[in-house]
């Protein structure tokens, strides 16, 4: 079994989630789970992906996943060592992922009001 790095892991890269019995492949980044129509936050999934070996076969298909809940990688995909276009673009989903948070701990206080 390979190390789990920290993330985010590459696009392609081939997991097993905690519990799971098919594999998934790592295919986006940061996807947004709408929340309900009773003002429920929305939730930010570290990950999206799509069932491997079988990949994108519709929308409703579609695996969103947090980093903690892989527990195998199988194959790790495309990384340019790090250059830095990669470094730019984790960075900018790190704060994206701050930006959201934050937004959605000041509308549990506006709640508590």
């Amino acid at each position: 079994m390979k190390k789990i790095p920290e993330k985010f892991l590459p696009i392609g890269t081939v997991v097993m989630l905690k519990g799971g019995t098919k594999r998934v492949m790592i295919s986006g980044f940061c996807a947004f789970e709408n929340g309900n129509e009773d003002g429920e936050e929305r939730k930010i999934w570290d990950y999206s992906g799509c069932l491997y070996p079988e990949g994108f076969l519709s929308s409703t298909q579609t695996c969103l996943f947090d980093h903690e809940q892989i527990e195998e990688i199988y194959h790790l995909g495309l990384s340019a060592d790090e250059d830095e276009e990669e470094k730019e673009f984790k960075e900018s989903l790190k704060n994206l992922i701050e930006e959201a948070n934050n937004e959605n701990s000041e509308n549990e206080d506006k709640d508590d009001e």
